[in-house]
């Protein structure tokens, strides 16, 4: 009878995990047939194939590779006013972090959990909205030029900093605080003299990231005005200019480039 009813529990198990190799089975097919339906509709049925096999493509890319290296030296002041503009952005969007990340870290925001989601919600607000769509406000608000793309980058830099250090600030460790907090200590000497130490590192190396950040989204503030390189690309763009465009492009990488070395170092020294 034992014997029995063990033969019973194991058919009873088989079925189950048959039953669910079959469910799986049917849900690979599923995901397959949804991507296979993807690159139907996206790739193949909304391509101008015709344009691609006439050799228009081959053509096209022809004349990207013809640089214009006369216009190299009109590019330095653009490339040095992208660098100026990530790093005022950079530095602006710490200062404007701070009292966010004050309001969205659990453990010491003033007003609980009013305070908390204030917090909170501008720091999903800055991340939400394009930094394109930040340096069209501003263009708007301040006119064109580098200001209107550092107060871009600086609005749009809120929610990672900020988010990074209130993460930083719940992480610390309490008794630091409890201490603090026991000798009589105020919130701000809790803050510089509990807090503070414990998430520089963490602090600097997001920021230096955040820098390396904003040297690549610099790039293309001047598509909307916003000056740098971005603005050169746009006019040579304005002219059908293919190998002033390529060149322009080559210069955002090599800046690109420096930024993640320097990014990558500083990182090193100070973490």
């Amino acid at each position: 009878m034992n014997g029995l009813a063990l033969d019973v529990r194991v058919a009873d198990i088989a079925a189950v995990r048959g039953q669910a190799r079959g469910w799986r089975a049917a849900g690979y097919f599923g995901i397959l047939a949804v991507v296979l339906w993807s690159i139907h509709a996206i790739v193949i049925a909304d391509t101008d194939w015709s344009r691609i096999l006439n050799g228009t493509l081959v053509t096209t890319l022809g004349r990207f590779m013809e640089f214009d290296y006369k216009l190299i030296p009109d590019l330095l002041e653009p490339t040095l006013e992208t660098i100026v503009m990530a790093t005022l952005a950079t530095l602006a969007g710490l200062v404007m972090s701070i009292p966010v990340a004050w309001l969205g870290a659990s453990n010491i925001t003033p007003l609980g959990q009013t305070s908390y989601m204030v917090g909170r919600f501008l720091m999903t607000m800055s991340r939400s909205v394009h930094e394109i769509v930040w340096a069209l406000i501003f263009v708007s608000a301040v006119g064109l030029g580098a200001l209107a793309g550092v107060l871009a980058l600086a609005v749009r830099s809120i929610g990672f900093i900020s988010k990074t250090i209130a993460e930083a600030i719940e992480d610390v460790d309490p008794k630091s605080i409890e201490a603090v907090r026991a000798a009589g200590g105020t919130r701000f000497q809790i803050l510089i003299f509990a807090i503070l130490p414990q998430i520089v590192p963490v602090f600097l190396g997001n920021m230096i990231f955040e820098w390396d950040i904003n040297i690549r989204r610099s790039t293309i503030m001047g598509l909307v005005g916003a000056g740098g390189l971005g603005l050169a690309l746009f006019r040579q763009m304005a002219m059908f200019n293919y190998g002033g465009i390529a060149t322009v492009m080559l210069a955002v990488l090599v800046l690109v480039i420096i930024g993640e070395v320097v990014s990558h170092y500083a990182r090193r020294a100070v973490v």
